[in-house]
């Protein structure tokens, strides 16, 4: 059976005494390259948005339609990024959840409970992970839409700094495409390097540069220091 998204979940909040309800997601987990980016967003139940549901249900225009919408509709929302430096220091775990704090203190409003997509954060607000959130909540929906959204500007203008790398089209991740690409350029800095296709791809890189280079003894050359 199918999962429908809906507002199952921020009803049962509210019926427990709850009164503003954020949902939370991320996009970029499993990218090779780039940061990886949060929504936290709070659905205003008097304003609705039809067509909410997980981000990667919806092609490109549908998203950008939604996102616009959940920003001028919803009573408050904010996004976070975790760059790729800091992923590659505490884990794509770790930074997954920071960039959903960073969202979270980016509200204009703070909530008094969090549903969140597969995951818990240290907030002391009451939260509820929910598996497959981003298809089963829509606040859950609505975060995954402005973060998937969100990184995906972000990756245009990667794709500009960084022509040959395709990420206007993968986006980052590990399609043949970007692999074939690190194995020809090899990664820029803002790949993720604890990620095995980009430490792979950076070893084979060294090693060719290191073959290429010409062998000269101690003492050889042209006489000039």
């Amino acid at each position: 059976m199918g999962r429908l998204c809906s507002s199952r979940y921020e009803r049962e909040a509210r019926k427990l005494g709850y009164a503003s309800i954020a949902g939370l997601d991320e996009a970029g987990r499993g990218a090779l390259f780039g940061p990886v980016v949060a929504a936290a967003v709070i659905l205003d139940p008097l304003r609705r948005i039809p067509g909410l549901d997980d981000s990667k249900k919806l092609n490109p225009e549908r998203r950008e339609t939604l996102a616009g919408r959940i920003r001028e509709r919803a009573t408050a929302w904010a996004v976070g990024e975790v760059d790729a430096g800091r992923i590659d220091a505490w884990n794509i775990h770790q930074a997954s959840r920071q960039a959903m704090l960073l969202a979270l203190g980016g509200l204009s409003v703070t909530p008094d409970y969090l549903l969140i997509d597969a995951m818990t954060i240290e907030a002391a607000i009451a939260q509820r992970p929910l598996i497959h959130g981003d298809a089963r909540s829509f606040s859950i929906a609505a975060a995954s839409i402005l973060a998937k959204q969100a990184r995906d500007h972000l990756m245009d203008d990667w794709a500009a700094r960084y022509p040959g790398y395709g990420f206007e089209r993968n986006r980052g991740y590990a399609t043949p495409d970007h692999l074939d690409a690190l194995r020809r350029l090899g990664p820029t800095p803002h790949h993720r390097f604890s990620f095995a296709p980009v430490r792979d791809a950076a070893c084979w890189a060294a090693s060719a540069i290191q073959t290429a280079l010409p062998l000269v003894a101690p003492g050889d050359g042209n006489g000039t220091e």
